[in-house]
């Protein structure tokens, strides 16, 4: 059957397609950010002397591990945003016209915030335990040579751990990248209502559905695909 682009590529189809792709960096990049930041943090904490941190390190990497996305994007919304306090909760839902996205979708609003936290958080837990893994590989002695001359704990996993263990679990790492980038699909369309939702619009105003679906499926293809190259080439730098 072939392909009839000229609905796709104008008018309300068009929107769809690009709202949803500016929505989806936008979330990968910010959820990127947290993912990175939550991955070196529980690193730093399964690393501590005390054993009632390292315990509490794993009870929570094993809950987020173990719940689906689902369920938490739900819970950091609806829970989540409800017991933010109030003047918390009035800047986010005030109007911010340099902080919105194709589709009036606001990088402040609660949806973004907890897509772009949940989705950080969830894959956070998973590049902690590939670099888990990696540190796993590094020789033993890397700790007291690092001691010896005189670097404290957290500059000794910023400055020598962290490294060797990031080229040890390079590639499950940017594995992790991808799962993030892809799953801000569940973030921006959160069920099937949505999708078919969206079907219908795009149905219903040319009859072109099949096309959109397959124009945002080689779209989605060509942002992993770019950052996939991306990230090797951070690693060949």
């Amino acid at each position: 059957m072939a392909f009839d682009w000229s609905g796709v590529l104008s008018g309300h189809p068009l929107h769809w397609l690009l709202q949803g792709l500016a929505v989806t960096i936008a979330v990968t990049l910010v959820a990127g950010a947290i993912a990175t930041v939550v991955a070196v943090l529980l690193t730093a904490l399964r690393l501590s002397p005390l054993a009632p941190v390292r315990l509490a390190t794993r009870a929570v990497v094993s809950l987020i591990r173990n719940t689906p996305l689902l369920i938490q994007l739900m819970v950091w919304y609806f829970v989540g945003f409800a017991r933010l306090p109030q003047a918390i909760k009035d800047v986010m839902t005030r109007d911010h016209p340099w902080a919105t996205l194709p589709g009036q979708v606001s990088l402040a609003g609660p949806e973004f915030v907890a897509a772009a936290w949940g989705v950080g958080l969830f894959i956070g837990v998973f590049l902690g335990e590939e670099l888990q893994a990696g540190l796993n590989a590094v020789a033993p002695g890397q700790r007291e040579a690092a001691a010896s001359q005189g670097f404290g704990a957290w500059d000794t996993l910023v400055a020598i751990l962290l490294p060797q263990a990031l080229r040890n679990a390079y590639e499950p790492v940017v594995g992790q990248y991808l799962n993030l980038m892809k799953l801000t699909a569940i973030a921006c369309s959160i069920g099937l209502a949505e999708l078919t939702y969206q079907a219908r619009q795009v149905e219903s105003f040319n009859s072109h559905a099949f096309e959109a679906f397959a124009a945002a499926t080689l779209l989605y293809l060509g942002l992993g695909l770019v950052l996939e190259r991306a990230l090797r080439a951070v690693r060949r730098a």
